[in-house]
C-alpha cells in the first residue's frame, strides 16, 4: 500500500543546481524522517540530508551551504535542493522514508528506486 515515487535528477555542469523530488503515497501512515542517501561508483552509501517530524534537518558536511531538504507533510513529500553542484556529488540519490503505520504504531523503511545526478564539464 506504500508507493515511494522519486524525480529530478539529471546531467548538470558544475555549478548548476537541481531539484529532487520524493513522494510518500498510500494510506494508514505518518511520516516520521524523509530524506536522501547517495551511492557514488565504488563508494557505499551515504546520508546526504534529512528532515524529520519536527522539521529538524540534518546534513552530511560535504554538502551543507550547498543542498537546502525541505517539506511539505500535506502532499507527504520531501525535496532537495542542491545547488553549487561539484563532480564529486555525482552519484546516485536514494529517497529515505521512514513512516510510522497508525493503526498498531509499527515502524518501516522504504526506499525509492534511486535517480542518477551526474555532475560533469
Amino acid at each position: 500500500q506504500v508507493q515511494i515515487v522519486e524525480s529530478g535528477g539529471g546531467l548538470v555542469q558544475p555549478g548548476g543546481s537541481l531539484r529532487l523530488s520524493c513522494a510518500a503515497s498510500g494510506s494508514g501512515f505518518s511520516i516520521h524522517v524523509m530524506g536522501w542517501y547517495r551511492q557514488a561508483p565504488g563508494k557505499q552509501r551515504e546520508l546526504v540530508a534529512t528532515v524529520d517530524s519536527g522539521g529538524t534537518t540534518n546534513y552530511a558536511g560535504s554538502v551543507k551551504g550547498r543542498f537546502t531538504t525541505s517539506r511539505d507533510n500535506g502532499k507527504n513529500t520531501v525535496y532537495l535542493q542542491m545547488n553549487s553542484l561539484k563532480p564529486e556529488d555525482t552519484a546516485v540519490y536514494y529517497c529515505y522514508t521512514r513512516l510510522v503505520f497508525r493503526e498498531d504504531f509499527t515502524y518501516e523503511t522504504y526506499w525509492g528506486q534511486g535517480t542518477q545526478v551526474t555532475v560533469s564539464s
